[in-house]
């Protein structure tokens, strides 16, 4: 069968590994829609970062209104669909996206059976024409998968009836993300956040709790977003100065040895009335590093620690600078959580068991 995957989560390196292993099926052939970059809003640009396939084929597609995440769309994409005329059509967006109605309007035309993807898990009612490009999805998609248990409800909830798979949109590479070859130096002892520095995100709970622990207790920032020059300004002030970096985003080739210089990973986000954390990717990344991971009670990410790092409730500070201490203080502590963290992401969040349950639903598609 010819699969085609469109996504524009594809400019990330790391995310191919995923593409190689399900090319790897005898009976797939896999071809990528990809764009030349993706503007995160509030972030910055993501550029391709693979240009050739391991056992699959890349082609690039520029998108229009690109940076809006429900109302970008690919430019040239009939032309694309009309040369490879997929059995299967994986739509990597939301059923509501313009750019799900895009890609569906396409499949259904060419006979394609088509799967989508959704991260969504904050219950609303979507306004014109967004309902309506759901539910043209839901009347011509044959399998939906969702990334996290809520999202999955919400699906069930806006009228969704067909197959429906919960599935981390990607794994880890687990021979990629290892831990370190020796611990970084024991002081100072450094704790790690990598992603948007957004209110939502929760760093600045981060700093807040970093005040209230011992001077030797440092913090590696890795991102960018609408609090960028607040935090750059607020590290400099007395209670902070000299215990936290501030770089820019990495290639993502690069975050294995970002996350092995860290003594533990912190994931502070805070819900919305419009956001709640959709799975924090980056945790299990850490966990595959053997890195001890922190996170809030927002959304999913009790459900990706499970028992393997420690849960705070949300917006607590007292309780997230607790955490770190304890950890900061408890060496067999970081130890047991850092292979109980290991031992979860090969059990469950690997790329080649995401890339495994992926085949078994587009073969489950073709089945009349």
């Amino acid at each position: 069968m010819k699969v085609v995957i469109v996504s524009k989560a594809l400019t990330a390196a790391t995310y191919h590994r995923k593409l190689a292993l399900i090319a790897a099926a005898p009976d797939i052939e896999l071809v990528a829609v990809v764009p030349p970059v993706w503007q995160e809003p509030g972030v910055g640009a993501y550029p391709l970062e693979v240009t050739a396939g391991d056992g699959y084929r890349i082609r690039v597609l520029p998108l229009g209104h690109n940076g809006h995440h429900h109302t970008f769309w690919w430019r040239g994409l009939g032309a694309v669909l009309r040369a490879e005329r997929p059995d299967v059509l994986h739509i990597d967006e939301e059923a509501f996206n313009l750019a799900t109605f895009q890609c569906c309007w396409w499949g259904q035309r060419l006979g394609a059976r088509m799967c989508f993807y959704n991260w969504a898990d904050v219950a609303r009612r979507y306004p014109p024409p967004f309902r309506q490009f759901e539910q043209y999805t839901f009347r011509h998609a044959k399998h939906g998968m969702a990334g996290n248990h809520l999202a999955a409800q919400l699906l069930r909830d806006h009228g969704w009836r067909g197959p429906l798979t919960v599935v981390p949109q990607f794994g880890v590479d687990a021979q990629q993300f290892v831990p370190a070859s020796s611990p970084p130096p024991a002081r100072p002892f450094v704790v790690g956040f990598f992603g948007r520095l957004m209110r939502a995100k929760g760093v600045l709970d981060l700093l807040d709790a970093l005040e209230r622990l011992p001077s030797d207790i440092h913090c590696r920032l890795i991102g960018q977003g609408d609090l960028s020059a607040e935090v750059a300004e607020r590290i400099t002030l007395p209670a902070l100065a000299g215990r936290v970096t501030l770089e820019p985003l990495l290639p993502s080739s690069q975050m294995p040895a970002a996350l092995q210089s860290l003594h533990a990973f912190v994931l502070p986000s805070r819900t919305t009335p419009t956001w709640k954390e959709q799975f924090g990717r980056v945790l299990i990344e850490a966990m595959a590093c053997a890195v001890p991971v922190i996170g809030s009670s927002s959304g999913e990410i009790p459900h990706v620690i499970g028992d393997a790092g420690s849960v705070f409730p949300e917006g607590d500070v007292a309780a997230l600078a607790a955490a770190i201490e304890r950890l900061y203080r408890d060496e067999p502590q970081r130890r047991a959580l850092a292979a109980a963290g290991r031992q979860r992401v090969l059990e469950r969040f690997t790329q080649q068991q995401i890339a495994a349950t992926h085949v078994t639903i587009y073969r489950e598609m073709c089945v009349d």
